[in-house]
């Protein structure tokens, strides 16, 4: 069975791909991966050159100019709060109004005036940005990385989106792959892309339930898979409910206690070091029993408190428990029950909580399947995706099957919704209906498309507006217009309107209500190909400022700590290549600043080794022989 190419009439990027350097993205909340099948046969996740294959989702915008993403970003989140965004997903296709509901715990400084978009205030308030940029300058990293392992220039690229995201949500992620110069080939459902890897790597037929709990959304999908046919049977979610939650749980009680019961939300810095700080202690307690929570004071001693799991679980309960009827809902529109599943996949970092775990167990009544690291399986099915869309002929016995996550309609008079496409119904997929016009003399239908499950039109989300307009002057209901909606691969919805008697035609592909417009986004485009040579000097010498800054603070430290391990010839050594660093960090090449760096660690090699063997010594101190080859 060959790979059904899907596309919109006309239209073959998929085909025309080079099968050279496709790969799959996972843009998540915490962290995104990139990922490619490697010699046809295996998908792997690229590493960066320090072969770390998690990148943090997080973006840093220098007053200066510049930008930062990942660890060196995440690093300057405490001290600069407002110009660093993190959990940016969260936001994208998002309007102000939402934004505006549930910014409990943003240390940003948030632009909602326009409510179309929301917009971060960053760089010291210098510039504005937008969710979709944040997402594209995470982006731009991945496809560096890839591009600098591969050899060359990406062909494609897969994107892994949440099952539940909605339209706008969806146009969205494509724009940030623009504003990143890459060409997306398809946007993937997380948990159909987990289960592509399950089914791949591990041969796995049947039923199986894919639950998934990342940073910021969480999904389920029943899906079957059976001879190499990956058919998502239905799927749910809460795209603002994850990981993040969590922190916030445990944070929000660590700020009622610094503060002595006053709200403390107010300062930035706090609130970010402090939510930084309950991640940590939440990701400890995965497999400690104990974790201690320290934040630095601007005045006074830190502040240190214990977290135990049980408390953790406490606070954390009534969140994870939000995900249970949306599984028995996922469920019952699949028409199976827990019993009818062969087996239940964990993703995303979340569900490393042994809460999450043991009421997965308990919910589906079996033990979860998480062999594959739940932070990479996302991307190693993206990457499989990916291979396959190249046009790869080793994996051409597999065919997805995914589906319409929240149903499409239009509106009536009156505000109820006619749902044309239902949820759940399979991708790609189309349905028509005929209308009439409601009043005597009406020349144009006014047509009002929406998403949501809800029968009234307030209660549902606005995806686009158009007007099919000349109809034929007459009395009421003797004019006709066929609607046809046509949903695509990606989940992307194209309307189409034509009056029966005329043939005038009308058609919009779907665009969210609020969001970016093409204009605006073309203009990033722009911007971003006229700076890309100076934007990426500009990220590497702020990455090794950073880098340097942290290596001078860390041998300073050490030197105070340790003076009588440093004999003269080798503290004058560190003083001249500090004073040589601190030098190259004012200056404007990157290489030289890394050049300053290497010399720094050659001259500190002596008094690292004293260090260390004074460690080793230590550690062996009054142990015998038998002791010391069992600790070997």
């Amino acid at each position: 069975m060959s790979l059904m190419q899907i596309g919109e009439p006309g239209e073959s990027r998929a085909k025309e791909a080079c099968a050279g350097r496709a790969v799959g993205i996972d843009l998540g909340t915490t962290h995104s991966l990139v990922a490619t099948v490697e010699d046809g046969v295996r998908p792997l996740v690229l590493g960066d050159a320090r072969g770390r294959a998690l990148l943090p989702s997080v973006v840093h915008y220098r007053a200066g100019g510049g930008v930062l993403v990942g660890d060196e970003a995440r690093r300057l989140a405490a001290e600069f709060p407002t110009d660093t965004i993190a959990s940016a997903k969260r936001l994208v296709g998002r309007g102000s109004d939402e934004v505006r509901a549930a910014s409990t715990l943003m240390p940003y400084d948030l632009d909602l005036t326009d409510s179309k978009v929301v917009r971060f205030r960053v760089a010291g308030g210098t510039r504005r940005v937008t969710p979709i940029e944040v997402s594209a300058e995470i982006l731009r990293v991945l496809r560096e990385r890839a591009e600098e392992r591969l050899g060359g220039p990406l062909d494609g690229v897969v994107i892994t989106v949440p099952a539940y995201f909605d339209d706008a949500q969806r146009q969205a992620t494509r724009d940030a792959g623009r504003l990143a110069g890459l060409e997306v080939l398809r946007l993937l459902n997380e948990p159909t892309a987990a289960a592509l890897a399950y089914g791949l790597d591990k041969g796995a037929q049947g039923k199986f339930a894919v639950y998934d709990l990342g940073g910021g959304t969480f999904d389920v999908s029943i899906l079957e898979l059976t001879g190499g046919v990956f058919q998502v049977r239905a799927t749910g979610g809460d795209t603002a409910l994850g990981g993040d939650d969590f922190d916030r749980a445990i944070a929000e009680v660590v700020l009622r206690e610094l503060a002595g019961g006053v709200d403390a939300t107010h300062d930035a810095g706090q609130v970010r070091r402090v939510l930084d700080a309950a991640r940590t202690a939440r990701e400890a307690l995965t497999s400690d029993d104990v974790a201690e929570l320290r934040i630095e004071r601007t005045e006074g001693a830190p502040y240190v408190r214990t977290l135990d799991r049980t408390e953790l679980e406490a606070l954390i309960r009534p969140i994870v428990e939000r995900t249970r009827s949306t599984c028995r809902r996922a469920l019952a529109d699949a028409g199976m029950t827990a019993r009818d599943l062969d087996g239940v996949i964990l993703v995303g970092g979340a569900t490393r909580t042994p809460l999450v775990r043991a009421f997965v167990a308990e919910l589906f009544g079996r033990s979860p399947l998480a062999d594959i690291d739940p932070d990479q399986v996302v991307a190693l099915g993206a990457a499989v995706q990916a291979d396959l869309l190249a046009g790869s002929r080793r994996r051409d016995d597999v065919l997805l099957l995914d589906v319409v996550p929240l149903s499409l309609g239009l509106e009536m008079m009156g505000g109820v919704v006619e749902k044309l496409i239902h949820r759940n119904s399979g991708v790609p997929c189309g349905a028509e209906q005929e209308f009439t016009t409601y009043a005597d003399q009406q020349t144009g239908f006014d047509l009002h498309v929406v998403q949501g499950e809800r029968d009234t039109v307030a209660n549902c989300r606005s995806l686009a507006r158009f007007v099919l307009r000349g109809l034929p002057v007459g009395p009421a209901g003797m004019a006709k217009a066929k609607i046809t909606f046509l949903v695509d691969a990606d989940g992307i919805l194209c309307v189409t309107a034509r009056e029966e008697t005329t043939g005038i035609e009308a058609a919009i592909e779907v665009k969210p209500s609020y969001g970016l417009t093409d204009d605006e986004v073309e203009q990033m485009l722009i911007d971003s190909y006229a700076h890309a040579e100076e934007d990426k000097a500009a990220r590497l010498l702020l990455t090794e400022r950073v880098e340097a800054d942290g290596i001078i603070a860390a041998t300073r430290a050490a030197m105070a700590q340790d003076p009588a391990l440093l004999d003269d010839a080798t503290r004058s050594a560190l003083e001249l290549a500090l004073a040589a660093l601190a030098v190259r960090i004012g200056g404007l090449d990157h290489r030289a600043i890394h050049e300053a760096v290497e010399a720094l660690d050659r001259a500190a090699q002596p008094f690292a080794e004293r260090r260390m063997n004074r460690s080793m010594d230590a550690a062996m101190a009054g142990r015998s022989i038998t002791e010391l080859e069992e600790i070997l």
